[in-house]
């Protein structure tokens, strides 16, 4: 797409973002929520496309190439979030006593068969090539295989929902819902949250192989400014801080961040649609996390976060030059259906992804964000082999 073309489509499709958030913030209060969630959703759109924050491509970098920048981003953005949630969740909830718990955040119950969901969602990362929240944003970058992993993850949901009951009945309707400020206070939580995000911290430098790339210095100038803003990677503190940022907000104002509940609503309501699932589903609508109710509304504030993220790092990418679309060959449809697969039904399965159950449920503080964490990071370490031997068939 020629410069000028890019530029113009950019302008184009900025400006009717800009205008759905006016219209919407014209409206009753219901509009004005989805105003902020529509804005929120372009904001974390730009931040993840100029930051290129990915939970798998930042652990494959460490792994692979020895470079702990990004890994160091999603630390940094776990204990800003952390921090900022404390400040909300305490002025909204004093003192955490048992039996209460922050209005609407994410912690889930705590499981064998959390674990396993995480673990099937981090091998859905490795063999895609991103978690979903990267899929999302690399739509907007033409990518070739995220069409293919969200058709997988809609899949995914649907088989999710039909293994719901058998996993709820045997496992999870006794499974613990751990808050840990109830045994750590907030104080204590927010201590153990940073101390054990620094040991994370130590561990990717130790495998550090020195492989950053040198820092060029630039004029300051209008010229250097734009093309640092617009051209050029965020640096990786940048990008963890806006994201800690951007999760706190949302949850003060909105809800806390997630990008499934959406998807997992569409397959739901399509699946039931087709008579597919089952009558009820025991307890799923009880629990913590990105709800997947069937739609009932033609908008919602996750849909609309969802258009924002999406339309935004389309024009992130635009101006960064970096909307590169291809025609798909027959490994990037693979990978993104098989990857896709497993994502969905893993973060059906969880309540969540590595937004909504690791990033949002370790910001409020829940055992089960922790859990995730560490599963699905197994997970994706054992889907690496398995995606070099895909690339190389």
């Amino acid at each position: 797409m020629a410069r000028s073309a890019s530029l113009l489509t950019a302008g184009i499709v900025a400006g009717a973002i800009l205008l759905g958030i006016l219209h919407l913030a014209a409206g009753d209060a219901a509009s004005r929520s989805l105003s902020l969630s529509l804005a929120l959703g372009a904001v974390f759109g730009v931040v993840l496309q100029r930051a290129r924050f990915c939970f798998f491509c930042h652990t494959r970098d460490l792994v692979e190439g020895g470079d702990p920048r990004g890994v160091l981003s999603i630390l940094i953005a776990l204990a800003v979030g952390a921090a900022g949630y404390v400040l909300v969740v305490g002025a909204w909830l004093p003192v955490p006593l048992p039996g209460r718990l922050p209005p609407d955040a994410h912690i889930g119950p705590v499981s064998v068969v959390l674990a396993g969901a995480a673990f099937a969602f981090g091998l859905g990362m490795a063999i895609s090539g991103s978690c979903i929240s990267a899929h999302l944003y690399r739509l907007g970058e033409g990518s070739p295989t995220s069409p293919f992993a969200l058709i997988g993850t809609i899949a995914g949901f649907v088989l999710g929902f039909l293994t719901w009951n058998t996993l709820y009945l045997a496992v999870i309707s006794n499974a613990p819902v751990v808050w840990l400020p109830h045994h750590l206070g907030y104080a204590g939580t927010l201590g153990a949250t940073f101390l054990v995000l620094a040991l994370l911290a130590a561990l990717a430098l130790r495998f550090s192989r020195g492989t950053a790339e040198p820092v060029t210095s630039r004029p300051l100038d209008l010229r250097s400014v734009a093309h640092a803003l617009f051209v050029a990677r965020w640096p990786a503190a940048i990008g963890g801080i806006a994201v800690g940022v951007l999760s706190a907000a949302s949850y003060l104002r909105v809800g806390p961040l997630g990008v499934t509940a959406e998807i997992g609503s569409l397959a739901r309501t399509a699946a039931n649609a087709a008579g597919w699932l089952p009558d009820t589903l025991h307890g799923l609508d009880t629990f913590r996390g990105c709800a997947t109710a069937i739609q009932t509304a033609l908008l919602s504030e996750n849909g609309v976060f969802i258009t924002g993220l999406v339309g935004a790092s389309f024009v992130a990418a635009l101006l960064a030059g970096q909307f590169a679309p291809r025609r798909p060959t027959g490994k990037d449809v693979v990978a993104g259906l098989a990857g896709g697969l497993l994502m969905g039904w893993g973060a059906m399965t969880a309540l969540g992804c590595t937004v909504g159950v690791l990033l949002s449920g370790i910001h409020a503080g829940a055992l089960s964000g922790w859990v995730f964490l560490f599963a699905s990071g197994a997970g994706l370490l054992a889907g690496l082999p398995l995606r070099r031997r895909l690339a190389s068939a």
